[in-house]
């Protein structure tokens, strides 16, 4: 999937999920309170960090009140620096005040990932041509939006779900042979990639000669991988290394000559990038005068 927004109908479901757990069904008690008034606020980055989550924002505030306006001054994808401004918002105070919380979560928690990915992608582009990829260790029932995340970030992305592709693993290949899975995969799944994850050479060979589409090549040191690039040469068939890949030593990862880095650090690890809303601005209202 290209592109840096996630699909809308997963966009205003995760939103819905999120007001109904935050809000509650009495609303926000406090901001009921408050004199009814009209008020300008800045979202502001904290941190340096990559931008990400701005649909998801944007339908926190549409589904709390339709007549907050949000005027963006960054986009997904887009590197920003502490103390700039991203956005400025616009509406009646209860609502602003309501979405605040929510609509920052989804940015912080979406803009940690795409900074972590953009640490990665650099630190891997210096040594090598490999794409860094997340995983599926994803929050459940966020994964769309932290996929979006990524490739904001300037990453790609694995597979989506269990059914976009077939992948051999360690439990799979407890059961069957990897000459067994792939025939097999063949048969009932034409059309398909198939992918055989890997811990030792010797797999790697059989992997090859069953025709698989990808190899997984998983928890081998720098030296075993540049051997499994070297032995693969001529298949035609992408290679993908996971397994304890840090920041300190995927640019050694690349250098092997890997088609794809992967790790699940990117999605269930990435510290958040601290977001905040500063009202800036509160107009006269006669009813407060």
């Amino acid at each position: 999937m290209t592109g840096f927004d996630p699909p809308a109908h997963d966009v205003r479901a995760a939103v819905e999920r999120a007001l109904a757990e935050d809000v509650g069904p009495d609303g926000d008690l406090t901001s009921t309170l408050l004199p009814p008034a009209d008020v300008t606020a800045a979202i502001v980055a904290r941190a340096a960090g990559r931008l990400a989550g701005k649909a998801c924002a944007m339908e926190v505030f549409r589904q709390v009140d339709p007549a907050v306006t949000v005027q963006w001054e960054a986009a997904d994808g887009d590197s920003v620096s502490s103390g700039q401004e991203l956005a400025v918002v616009t509406g009646p105070r209860a609502s602003v005040l309501t979405a605040e919380r929510t609509a920052l979560n989804f940015l912080s928690h979406l803009s940690g990932i795409a900074t972590e990915v953009a640490r990665y992608a650099a630190a891997a582009a210096a040594t090598g041509r490999a794409r860094v990829r997340d995983t599926r260790k994803t929050t459940p029932g966020l994964r769309a939006l932290e996929k979006a995340a990524v490739r904001a970030g300037g990453g790609d992305n694995h597979r989506a779900g269990l059914s976009e592709w077939v992948m051999l693993k360690d439990n799979h290949l407890a059961v069957i042979t990897i000459a067994e899975g792939v025939a097999s995969a063949r048969q009932h799944w034409p059309g398909r990639a198939v992918y055989v994850e890997c811990d030792r050479i010797d797999q790697v060979d059989e992997a090859l000669a069953a025709g698989a589409d990808a190899l997984l090549l998983d928890n081998m040191a720098p030296e075993e991988v540049r051997a499994c690039v070297e032995r693969a040469g001529g298949h035609g068939c992408l290679l993908e290394v996971s397994g304890g890949i840090t920041l300190d030593t995927v640019s050694e990862y690349a250098a092997t000559g890997v088609d794809f880095i992967s790790v699940g650090r990117l999605t269930n690890s990435a510290p958040a990038l601290d977001i905040a809303l500063d009202v800036v601005n509160v107009p006269n209202n006669p009813e407060e005068e």
